[in-house]
C-alpha cells in the first residue's frame, strides 16, 4: 500500500510538467485553402510545393506525353495569410511557363529513357531545379533547371544542363514501379534528392550534389537509414535538418511498398480486419556524419490520410501540403497546418 502510495505521489507532482509539455507539443490545427479553379483543377496534377519569395510555387507534373501544359503556379503569400485569417478572402497568383521542356524531353528520347512528368521543385537563389521521373523501365531519372524570370512569367530551362540519376534497383536489378527522385531540397547551397522508396535490403541512399550550379560529374550517395512507405517531398529547415512526407498507398500497383505483416511498421498501415489502409505522416530527418537518419514527426488526421501527397512546404512554423488529383475532394487540395 505504501509503494503505491509513493507511486500515486510521484505521478502527481509531475502532472503539471506533463500537462506544461503536452501545451507546448500542441497539435498543429488544419486549414483547407480555397483555390481559384484554375489552379484547383485535378488535370494540374501537382507534385512539389517551394516557397520563393513572397509565393507559394506549386509545381504542375507537366505531363507532355498528355499534351499538358508545362507550368508553376505562384499563389501570393500574403493572400494566403489574408485567407486563413478570414475565409472570404481571394487568393492571387500568377502562372509561370516553363520554357523548353519539350527539347529536354527530345534528348531523353535519344536516350530511349521515356520522359514521364516533373516530380521535385527547389531553387537556389534564382534558379529553379527539377527532377524528371521517368518510366519503370528506364535506367534514369534526371534532374534539370531553369532561371526564373517574374517580369515575364517564365522559367527558362537550361537545355545544356541535364544530370543522370541512376535509379537505386533491387537485388536482380529491377525497378521499384513508377518510382523516381521525388523529393528535391537545396542544401547550403547543394541539392539533395530523395528516391522515393528507401526500404532496400540492401543499400538505401539520396543523392547529394554539392555544387548545383555547375554540371557535376557523379552525385555523391548519402546513406540513408532504412525508411518504410515512399517519400514524396522534402523541405530544409536549417541546421542540417529536414521535413518530408511519409506516405503509403494501399493499392495494388505499389504493393511493394507493403511491410509483411510481421514487420513491426505493419501496425500503421493494416486496418483491424488486416487490411492494408493509407497512411500519411511527417519525418524529421537528420543529415550528420555523411549519413540521414530519421525520426517520426506528427500524423495526419485519418481524414487526410486518403489524399496522395505529394508537395511540402515549411511557413511561419507549419506546413502547406498539396496532393495530385487523388483524393476524395476529386481535385486539388491545399492544406495549412499551423498554430493559428
Amino acid at each position: 500500500m505504501l509503494r503505491s502510495y509513493r507511486i500515486a505521489l510521484v505521478l502527481l507532482l509531475l502532472l503539471p510538467a506533463t500537462l506544461t509539455s503536452a501545451q507546448r507539443k500542441a497539435p498543429l490545427s488544419i486549414h483547407t485553402l480555397r483555390l481559384p479553379a484554375e489552379i484547383a483543377d485535378r488535370n494540374n496534377q501537382f507534385s512539389g510545393l517551394f516557397t520563393y519569395g513572397n509565393q507559394l510555387l506549386l509545381l504542375s507534373e507537366s505531363r507532355l506525353q498528355d499534351r499538358a501544359e508545362a507550368k508553376v503556379y505562384g499563389i501570393d503569400l500574403p493572400s494566403l495569410d489574408r485567407q486563413l485569417a478570414d475565409t472570404t478572402q481571394a487568393l492571387t497568383y500568377q502562372k509561370y511557363a516553363i520554357q523548353h521542356l519539350d527539347k529536354i524531353r527530345a534528348r531523353l528520347d535519344s536516350a530511349c529513357q521515356e520522359y514521364e512528368g516533373l516530380e521535385g521543385i527547389t531553387l537556389v537563389g534564382d534558379t529553379a531545379y527539377f527532377t524528371i521521373e521517368t518510366t519503370t523501365p528506364s535506367t534514369y531519372c534526371y534532374l534539370i533547371k531553369g532561371a526564373v524570370h517574374a517580369a515575364s512569367a517564365t522559367i527558362v530551362l537550361d537545355t545544356d544542363y541535364l544530370v543522370p540519376l541512376p535509379k537505386p534497383a533491387l537485388t536482380d536489378n529491377s525497378h521499384i514501379h513508377n518510382a523516381g527522385f521525388e523529393a528535391a531540397t537545396g542544401y547550403n547551397k547543394s541539392l539533395l534528392l530523395f528516391f522515393e522508396y528507401n526500404y532496400f535490403r540492401h543499400d538505401n541512399y539520396a543523392l547529394r550534389i554539392p555544387n548545383a550550379t555547375r554540371l557535376p560529374d557523379i552525385p555523391q550517395q548519402v546513406p540513408v537509414q532504412r525508411l518504410p512507405f515512399r517519400i514524396t517531398d522534402l523541405v530544409y529547415e536549417g541546421k542540417n535538418r529536414f521535413t518530408a512526407i511519409n506516405y503509403f498507398y494501399n493499392g495494388a500497383d505499389d504493393s511493394v511498398y507493403r511491410p509483411t505483416p510481421t514487420d513491426p511498421n505493419a501496425r500503421l498501415v493494416l486496418d483491424g480486419n488486416g487490411k492494408y489502409q493509407n497512411y500519411c505522416r511527417l519525418i524529421s530527418l537528420h543529415y550528420k556524419r555523411d549519413k540521414i537518419s530519421w525520426k517520426p514527426l506528427l500524423e495526419l488526421p485519418r481524414e487526410y490520410m486518403t489524399y496522395n501527397w505529394e508537395g511540402l512546404a515549411a511557413y511561419r512554423g507549419g506546413y502547406f501540403l498539396i496532393n495530385d488529383k487523388y483524393g476524395p475532394s476529386g481535385r486539388s487540395t491545399l492544406l495549412y497546418m499551423g498554430r493559428r
